[in-house]
């Protein structure tokens, strides 16, 4: 039986083409998956068949009647598995830093999936193929908390709750410098680097929306410790977003938080930069706290994950070498 999708048009997505904000709002979709549904006719936009240049409107209802699930073959694998909560329907796991959520560009094993398999063979038929259950990711060198689905009745309701943003993830960061204000939310747009397609970039025009909220929790003379707070979930989103604030987060190989650091720090703070750099071998960003209801019952559920290890060592370092900053 094929899986039907529904979702409601929010108003950040008022006067968007259908296939665009469809493929924003079903992360398990690409943009050219959503154009070949829609040309199946298998996408109505209240009630009726549209077209993929329909410009859709707040409250829209679209129904979308998604293929059979494709099987795909992956390997379960007794890898360690930190589950915080688990029911009939969803899991939530604590991911350490240095795992891949899934198969894919050149991983074909070792992965959060091959881990999720093994604990529950069910999961194997719940969601994309290649990505069983997951319904959002982290980057391999993310720590932290991800939801994941068991039932294809969990996995729809959590998409949908994830496009209504009525998911809510917080995360810790350590990054260079103080950033000013204190406080603020970073509202951009986010796509593909045009001059580095592996890397994400702000654009003028184009991309999609991203909105991150920042407050400094505790400042250094050379770095601050963040809480960080997603309104949208783009790929690499507060990575970029404080790199282009001019604070990059401490490790980040790829958005100025290691390399780049050394060669500008000030002669005094190299040291001290160095040594944090030898503690974290990754980006310092952690995904602390999760909130979201249910997707079954509508029971609220609140997780929180403590710092791991290297982040823990590398805030040790600044608070018993860095000056303080008001």
């Amino acid at each position: 039986m094929s899986p039907v999708l529904r979702i409601t048009i929010p108003v950040s997505h008022d006067g968007e083409r259908l296939d665009r904000a469809l493929a924003t709002l079903h992360p398990g979709l690409s943009r050219t998956a959503v154009q070949t549904l829609i040309r199946a006719g298998r996408v109505t936009v209240n009630g009726r068949t549209a077209r993929a240049a329909l410009k859709v409107a707040t409250g829209d209802a679209l129904l979308v009647t998604l293929p059979p699930p494709r099987v795909v073959t992956l390997d379960p694998e007794p890898l360690p598995l930190a589950i915080v909560f688990e029911d009939d329907d969803l899991l939530v796991v604590d991911k350490p830093a240095g795992m891949v959520v899934h198969p894919g560009a050149g991983v074909a094993d070792g992965t959060l999936v091959n881990a999720l398999l093994h604990h529950d063979p069910g999961i194997a038929t719940v969601g994309g193929p290649g990505r069983p259950g997951i319904v959002h990711r982290l980057d391999k060198d993310t720590s932290g908390l991800m939801v994941v689905a068991r039932t294809a009745r969990a996995y729809l309701a959590l998409v949908e709750a994830l496009a209504a943003r009525h998911v809510h993830r917080t995360y810790a960061a350590l990054v260079w410098g103080v950033p000013r204000p204190a406080e603020a939310t970073v509202t951009t747009r986010l796509g593909r680097d045009p001059r580095h397609r592996q890397r994400m970039a702000v654009l003028a025009r184009g991309g999609r929306e991203a909105i991150t909220h920042y407050r400094v929790v505790e400042r250094f003379e050379i770095a601050s410790r963040l809480e960080v707070r997603l309104e949208t979930g783009r790929t690499h989103q507060i990575r970029v977003h404080l790199s282009h604030r001019g604070h990059p987060v401490v490790g980040d190989p790829v958005y100025g938080g290691r390399v780049k650091k050394l060669l500008s720090a000030a002669p005094g703070q190299r040291s001290l930069a160095s040594a944090l750099l030898e503690d974290l071998r990754r980006q310092a960003l952690h995904a602390s706290d999760l909130e979201l209801a249910h997707p079954v019952t509508g029971q609220p559920l609140r997780f929180s994950s403590p710092w791991p290890g290297d982040m823990t060592q590398a805030l040790d370092r600044l608070r018993s070498t860095a000056r303080p900053r008001p």
